[in-house]
């Protein structure tokens, strides 16, 4: 592999980091803030514990903008300071709302990476080892995750109360070291040609990232793209529809998995089990441990076996260990046998979506609207993201929940809509390994 491409996909997928970092740092914060400012259950969940996740939202479905307007580049930097800026804001807050906002700001962030970083990853990659850099996105994501539980653990009682506020802080040190790490960031040459009209400078960073026959060969391959892109029709206009509908598939099966569910709640779900307290926290850190051993694995077979390949082994894995994890709460299994399906669960998603989706879906739509589909996409998984985090009390919570005393429905649920999800692979989902982006443009979207 072209170690200077490497170099350059590694920069931009450390926003994945920073995107796993970000989001599960908050649980080290949850009951100190609740004690500290003594809110309502309501406001505490809406505002201090979900707030980033609206900002996600937000941050997803609008990131496509400045990435056409003012570039994927400009955009993963000010990403950066995004974060940083929130882990400040958010360890100095002196009241809720304070608090609350710098929060928002940050998941705008982690909404507009899963955009951004995606895209010029593919972008800059070439189609014999874009699945394998694209992974690079979720793999320092899922090690984001796991550092974040790590670091929190480490820094409780170095400031007493305020330890909370160590925890948040933290996260502007990775900040600020990827912000000024983007400067070094070459424009995508896809963006330069395209978007920009401007075929010398994207040529510039054909040479950086490659040798010269091959860039002029590559910036041949864009300037033919361009050729049939200049009549840009509206996103939904029916043009790109093929697209339009793989992206929200693939991203609503995502969290219909019940992934969230399980990674948010996997303390509270092994408790469930039968697991004392501290047993069900040692276990969530080997879920986080399984998860990026399995990421791992998937980045390394994505261009190898295809990305329809790893989607039949994942789901295939879904739906044995959904099923069985249903099947253990029904029956009162052990919960040494409960957790090792839980396990076998969190490294089918590892192996399976959570390898492909980013991947997949900066993949299959063309230049002129990709920031606009990545969007759709990513809004698509974050909005189905928050609903299921905030309706899942209605259905676990222990006073008042609808299985409250057994929740093994949900997972039988989960399980039969990862019957649907082989079924949309086996009968929908396109191979887009080793073939080039401007070639998938014009086999989803046709030409125009």
């Amino acid at each position: 592999m072209n170690s200077k491409i490497f170099r350059v996909a590694l920069t931009a997928a450390l926003s994945g980091f920073l995107f796993g970092f970000d989001t599960v740092v908050i649980s080290g914060a949850n009951l100190p803030i609740k004690e500290l400012w003594n809110t309502s259950p309501w406001f505490h969940g809406t505002f201090i514990m979900s707030m980033a996740l609206w900002g996600t939202v937000v941050g997803s479905l609008l990131g496509g903008i400045p990435c056409d307007k003012f570039g994927r580049k400009k955009t993963l930097f000010w990403i950066g300071i995004l974060y940083a800026a929130s882990a400040i804001g958010s360890a100095l807050a002196n009241d809720p709302y304070v608090f609350s906002f710098f929060r928002f700001i940050g998941g705008l962030g982690v909404g507009a990476s899963s955009v951004a970083a995606p895209i010029y990853i593919s972008e800059i990659s070439s189609p014999e080892n874009r699945g394998k850099l694209g992974g690079l996105y979720q793999f320092n994501l899922v090690l984001g995750i796991l550092i974040a539980f790590i670091s929190n653990y480490l820094l409780q009682g170095i400031g007493g109360d305020n330890d909370w506020r160590w925890m948040l802080g933290v996260e502007a040190i990775p900040a600020i070291l990827y912000t000024i790490m983007t400067l070094q960031l070459p424009n995508s040459p896809r963006w330069l040609a395209i978007n920009r009209q401007d075929n010398e400078g994207a040529l510039k960073t054909l040479r950086l990232l490659y040798d010269e026959q091959m860039a002029s060969t590559k910036l041949q391959e864009i300037k033919e793209n361009l050729s049939v892109s200049k009549i840009k029709k509206g996103f939904f206009s029916g043009k790109y529809k093929t697209p339009i509908i793989l992206a929200f598939l693939f991203a609503f099966f995502n969290q219909l998995s019940g992934i969230n569910f399980v990674l948010y709640y996997a303390p509270e779900i092994l408790e469930r089990a039968g697991l004392a307290s501290q047993e069900s926290l040692f276990s969530s850190i080997a879920i986080g441990i399984v998860n990026l051993l399995f990421t791992f694995v998937g980045i390394w077979l994505i261009d190898r076996l295809g990305r329809r390949q790893l989607m039949k082994i994942g789901s295939i894995g879904y739906i044995i260990s959904l099923g069985m994890v249903g099947w253990c709460f029904y029956s009162g299994a052990s919960s040494t046998l409960l957790l090792s399906f839980v396990l076998i669960f969190i490294a089918s998603h590892a192996i399976g979506q959570g390898a492909v989706i980013w991947v997949f879906i900066s993949e299959i739509f063309p230049q002129k609207v990709r920031a606009f589909g990545q969007s759709w996409g990513s809004g698509t998984h974050w909005v189905f993201a928050a609903i299921i985090t905030l309706i899942t009390p209605i259905f676990l919570d222990a006073d008042n929940g609808i299985f409250k005393d057994n929740p093994w429905p949900i997972f039988i649920f989960f399980a039969g809509m990862m019957v649907l999800q082989l079924l949309f692979v086996l009968f929908m989902m396109p191979e887009t390994k080793g073939i080039s982006l401007e070639e998938l443009s014009e086999k989803l979207s046709g030409k125009e």
